[in-house]
């Protein structure tokens, strides 16, 4: 097949992760005999350095024209001070809201050669396999911001249409797995968590019967999430709880650099980028995992490419690596041997050779 992605390197470890996603995905479309376009564009910190905009238009009609977009990583002190009217999190939201692509897919799968590498107990992680589906267009990240001498405010809003689309995404895909969803809110407070569980029961009672569907308090979630995530399947909540609980659900793997994530719209198109962010204190130092880059990849080619078969032989290559012990820091236990970015991007392309 032919195929276009727009590449978007980022800031800090952003190209670093970046260059080894592509090199396992030019691996995986030679092997199976795929014409895929990469273009490379800057985004970000970057971008904002270059011209002035986090999201250049250039960038966005790239973005725009291809068949998916991956993402490294943007952001760091250079462009967060408190006053800064321009940020690279602004051309983030901005990409979003214009490729229209508001269930952001991340899972989370304990492997068992990497139980060591959290800091939970290894029976609590013990067949941990499961995937949230954050809100990404709404909620208080989009809403009205205001700020004077003495008050800053930010408005978090919903609609029924927004939460109606993403319960429907998330039922659709605890349909494929093990029929659980689980919605996650804070409805004895907010209004607009109300509005949220109300529409979500609507939705899968109406829509999706053979759906077990339970609803949690946020701060109850974040707990369970460490006590008992194995009874987790599917997981869907707004935009705001979805960012700080997917953090945390990363340390059940045991690091940030693990895990991957697929934004998702009506259509085909998707972005595609690693949980993580720019990490500027490791930066241009080669230490950073690259894992969540590939298996981002490994997204990229199910999801907007329709490249099944690839995407479960490129993810087997990262998993067959990590068992065969290769080791980024984040993820090596003390005094043993760490392999560079480089170098883990290299034991995940022998592992795709292999299937050769």
């Amino acid at each position: 097949m032919r195929a276009q992605v727009a590449v978007l390197g980022g800031d800090g470890i952003g190209p670093e992760v970046i260059a080894e996603g592509i090199r396992c995905l030019k691996a995986v479309a030679e092997s199976f005999g795929h014409d895929i376009e990469l273009t490379e564009q800057v985004f970000g910190g970057a971008a904002i350095d270059a011209h002035g905009n986090p999201l250049p238009p250039v960038t966005l009609q790239a973005c725009m024209r291809a068949d998916a977009v991956l993402l490294g990583a943007i952001g760091g002190p250079k462009w967060s001070a408190p006053g800064a009217k321009v940020r690279p999190e602004q051309g983030l939201l901005q990409l979003r809201k214009e490729l229209g692509v508001y269930a952001n897919l991340r899972p989370v799968k304990v492997l068992p050669a990497l139980a060591g590498a959290s800091t939970i107990k290894p029976e609590v992680l013990q067949g941990v396999d499961l995937v949230f589906v954050r809100e990404l267009t709404g909620g208080i990240y989009f809403g009205e911001k205001r700020r004077d001498a003495t008050t800053a405010v930010d408005v978090c809003t919903y609609t029924v249409q927004e939460v109606e689309r993403i319960t429907r995404a998330a039922a659709r895909l605890a349909q494929q797995r093990r029929r659980k969803l689980t919605s996650i809110d804070k409805s004895n407070v907010l209004e607009t968590s109300r509005l949220w569980r109300e529409v979500s029961e609507r939705v899968v009672r109406a829509e999706f019967p053979d759906i077990t569907l339970e609803h949690v308090l946020v701060d109850a979630a974040a707990m369970h999430l460490i006590r008992r995530p194995k009874d987790f399947d599917v997981l869907v909540t707004e935009n705001m709880f979805g960012d700080i609980l997917t953090d945390e659900a990363s340390m059940l793997s045991g690091s940030l650099g693990l895990l991957p994530s697929a934004s998702l719209g009506e259509g085909r198109r998707g972005l595609y980028e690693p949980i993580h962010g720019s990490a500027p204190d490791i930066a241009g130092r080669g230490i950073a995992n690259p894992c969540g880059t590939i298996l981002s990849v490994a997204m990229l080619l199910r999801h907007s490419l329709g490249l099944t078969t690839e995407a479960d032989v490129l993810e087997a290559a990262v998993h067959r690596a990590l068992e065969d012990g290769a080791r980024t820091p984040d993820i090596a236990a003390p005094g043993t041997r760490t392999l560079s970015t480089r170098e883990m991007g290299d034991a995940v392309l022998a592992n795709l050779a292999k299937r050769e």
